[in-house]
C-alpha cells in the first residue's frame, strides 16, 4: 500500500539535510556553491534554455580570439568528458547536468532538473556554518576569488586553467546572462546538530586541504573536496544510524555529543564513534577482506533500526506542530520556529499522553482504514495492543520501511564512493557480491594531505613527516579507520589467530598502497623509522613528527 499525505513524510532536518537518494558529488558541490554566494540560501535560477554540449562548444569556436586552436572535434570531446557532468554519460538519454565545480559560478550553468543534490548541499553548509566562520569564507575565496561580489566583474589572475577560463568566459556572454537570485522560499534552518564532533572534524580537514591551493591544480584540488566532503558526509551518517537508535530508545540526546566532545581531544571519545575495519588490499580474496565485509555488514544491519528511529523522530514533529497551531498547547522553543530531536523526543513523556494517544489514533486509524483486509504481519502487530503511536510506528515500518531501508543504502553507498576513485566501500558486481569497506588510493591521498600538514609553533602551517604507526593511529582515533588492528566493538570481540595473519597482511598492503601513490619508500626494516613523506612543501621550517 502506497501511503501518502502526513503518512509518506520522512525526513527530518534535525537528523539530517539529505533525502536518502543517490548522490553525485560534482552535483553536490555545484549546489553548495550557491549556498556560498548567497550565503546559505539556495539559488532561484532563470534562463530561456537548457544548456546542451553543442551550447558549450560553440563558446569556443565562435571566439577564436580567445580560444585559439580549437577544432570542433576535438573541442567536442574535451568539453563533453572534461568540462562537463553529463547524466546518463554514454547511455541513451545522456544530458548535460552543468559544469563542473572548478569555478564559483559554474552553478549559474547547471541544467536544474538535471543537477539535483537531494539536500546535501544544505547538510554541508549547515556542518560548516557553526564551526569556524572562517571555513566558509576560505572557500567562498578560494571559489569565488577573481569575482567582485558586490559589482560581479570577473578579473581572472594569470596562472587561471583553461576549463576555469572557459567558466568564466561563459558569464560574459549572451546565453550565460541568467538571472541568478536567492530563492528566499526556503529559509534556513539551523538544527542543533545531534553530535556536534562531526561537523568540527570537517571544518578542520577542510581548512587543512585549502592550504595546499596554492601548491596542486585547481582541478586535483577540487577533486580532493569532493572526496573529503563526501568522506565526511558518510561519516556522519554512520553516526547517526548509531546514534539515532539510542537516542529514541532512551528518551534523550546524550549531552556530550551536543558539547561536541571537544575536551577529550580525540574522536574514539564519543559514545557513538564510527570503527570501521578496512582492507587495504583490493580484491575479494586477500586475507583481510572478510574482516572487512564484516564491519561493513554490521553497520548495514543498523539500517532499519535507524529508520525506525526515523520515522519516530518525524512523527512526533509532526505532533509538536499539532500542539503549536491546533492545541495551542505548546510553544517553539525562543528565537526558532522549529523543534531539535532532543525537543520532539521530550513528547514522549506523560505530560501530553492524552493528546498524544489521540493524535496518534486517529492517523492509526486511517491507514487500517485503507486496506480491504489486513495483511497478516498488520493483523500481528494490531494484536500486540501497542499504544497508539508505537502502533502508528509499526504500521509506517511495515508498508515503507524496506523502501526507506534500500534509499538509505543507496544513499550510503554514493557517499563512500562504492567502487569509483576514492572509495572506502567496494561491491563485486551481482547480486552477491558483498560490500566491504576498503581505503581507496584516492581517498588514502586525501587523507594524507589533511594529516601531513599541521601548524608549527609558530601558528604557521607547514608540512612535515609522520612515522607510518603514528599515522595508522591517526586514523584510527580521528576517523575510525583500522587497518593494522581491528576495532573494539562494532562488530568485533578482539582478533583470533588467523586474524592476526590478516592484519600483517593488511598491514603490509597498506605500506605497498603508500609506496604506489608515492608517499613512502623503504629506508630500513625497522617499524619505528618507517616514515610518511609529504608530496607538496608548504611552510620553509620542519616540525616534528607527530
Amino acid at each position: 500500500m502506497a501511503l501518502t499525505g502526513v503518512h509518506g513524510k520522512f525526513h527530518h532536518p534535525g537528523v539530517s539535510h539529505i533525502d536518502y537518494k543517490t548522490l553525485d558529488m560534482d552535483r553536490v558541490l555545484t549546489a553548495f556553491l550557491a549556498r556560498l554566494w548567497h550565503r546559505g540560501l539556495p539559488s532561484r535560477l532563470s534562463r530561456v534554455r537548457n544548456l546542451d554540449v553543442d551550447t558549450f562548444v560553440d563558446l569556443f569556436l565562435d571566439n577564436p580570439d580567445v580560444f585559439e586552436g580549437f577544432d570542433p572535434d576535438t573541442t567536442t570531446r574535451w568539453v563533453s568528458t572534461h568540462l562537463l557532468d553529463m547524466v546518463s554519460r554514454g547511455r541513451a538519454g545522456e544530458a548535460v547536468a552543468g559544469p563542473r565545480p572548478l569555478h564559483g559560478l559554474s552553478y549559474r550553468f547547471r541544467n536544474s532538473r538535471k543537477s539535483r543534490p537531494y539536500g546535501a548541499d544544505e547538510q554541508l553548509y549547515e556542518m560548516l556554518h557553526p564551526q569556524q566562520s572562517n571555513v566558509l569564507a576560505e572557500l567562498s575565496g578560494y571559489f569565488f576569488s577573481d569575482v567582485d561580489r558586490v559589482t560581479g566583474a570577473i578579473n581572472p589572475g594569470p596562472d587561471t586553467d583553461v576549463e576555469t577560463q572557459a567558466l568564466l568566459h561563459m558569464v560574459s556572454k549572451a546565453f550565460g546572462q541568467v538571472e541568478d537570485r536567492a530563492d528566499e522560499s526556503k529559509p534556513r534552518k539551523p538544527y542543533p546538530p545531534l553530535c556536534a564532533e562531526p561537523a568540527r572534524l570537517l571544518a578542520e580537514d577542510v581548512m587543512a586541504l585549502l592550504h595546499h591551493q596554492n601548491h596542486m591544480p585547481r582541478t586535483v584540488l577540487v577533486d580532493y573536496l569532493k572526496v573529503l566532503f563526501a568522506f565526511h558526509l558518510a561519516l556522519y551518517h554512520l553516526r547517526m544510524v548509531k546514534l539515532l537508535p539510542r537516542s529514541v530508545a532512551d528518551g534523550a540526546v546524550d549531552p556530550s555529543c551536543a558539547r561536541g566532545h571537544e575536551g577529550s581531544g580525540t574522536a574514539d571519545r564519543c559514545p557513538y564513534r564510527v570503527q570501521l575495519f578496512v582492507a587495504a588490499e583490493s580484491g575479494s580474496e586477500a586475507p583481510a577482506a572478510a574482516l572487512a565485509e564484516h564491519s561493513a555488514s554490521t553497520w548495514y544491519r543498523r539500517i532499519p533500526a535507524f529508520v525506525q528511529a526515523t520515522y519516530t523522530v518525524k512523527k512526533l514533529d509532526e505532533f509538536a506542530e499539532h500542539l503549536v497551531h491546533k492545541r495551542r498547547k505548546l510553544k517553539y522553543p525562543q528565537s526558532r520556529a522549529y523543534f531539535s530531536v532532543a525537543e520532539v523526543l521530550a513528547l514522549r513523556g506523560k505530560n501530553h499522553r492524552g493528546e498524544r494517544d489521540g493524535f496518534f489514533g486517529q492517523r492509526l486509524n486511517s491507514v487500517l482504514d485503507e486496506e480491504d483486509e489486513l495483511p497478516e504481519e498488520m493483523k500481528q502487530i494490531v494484536d500486540l495492543k501497542l499504544d497508539p503511536f508505537d502502533e502508528y510506528i509499526e504500521a509506517l515500518m511495515h508498508y515503507k520501511g524496506g523502501y526507506h531501508r534500500r534509499q538509505v543504502v543507496e544513499c550510503l553507498d554514493s557517499l563512500l564512493l562504492k567502487n569509483r576513485p576514492g572509495a572506502l566501500l567496494a561491491q563485486p558486481r551481482g547480486k552477491r557480491g558483498t560490500r566491504r569497506f576498503v581505503l581507496d588510493a584516492r581517498m588514502l591521498e586525501v587523507l594524507l594531505q589533511v594529516t601531513l600538514v599541521r601548524p608549527g609553533p609558530d601558528g604557521h602551517w607547514r608540512t612535515a613527516p609522520m612515522r607510518v604507526d603514528e599515522f595508522l593511529a591517526h586514523l584510527r582515533l580521528r576517523y575510525g579507520i583500522h587497518i593494522d588492528r581491528l576495532p573494539q566493538g562494532d562488530g568485533f570481540s578482539g582478533a583470533q589467530l588467523d586474524d592476526q595473519t590478516a592484519l600483517r597482511a593488511n598491514s603490509d598492503a597498506f605500506l605497498h598502497r603508500l609506496r604506489e601513490i608515492g608517499y613512502y619508500q623503504d629506508m630500513s626494516d625497522a617499524y619505528f623509522t618507517q616514515t610518511i613523506t609529504p608530496r607538496y612543501a608548504i611552510g620553509t621550517q620542519e616540525v616534528p613528527a607527530r
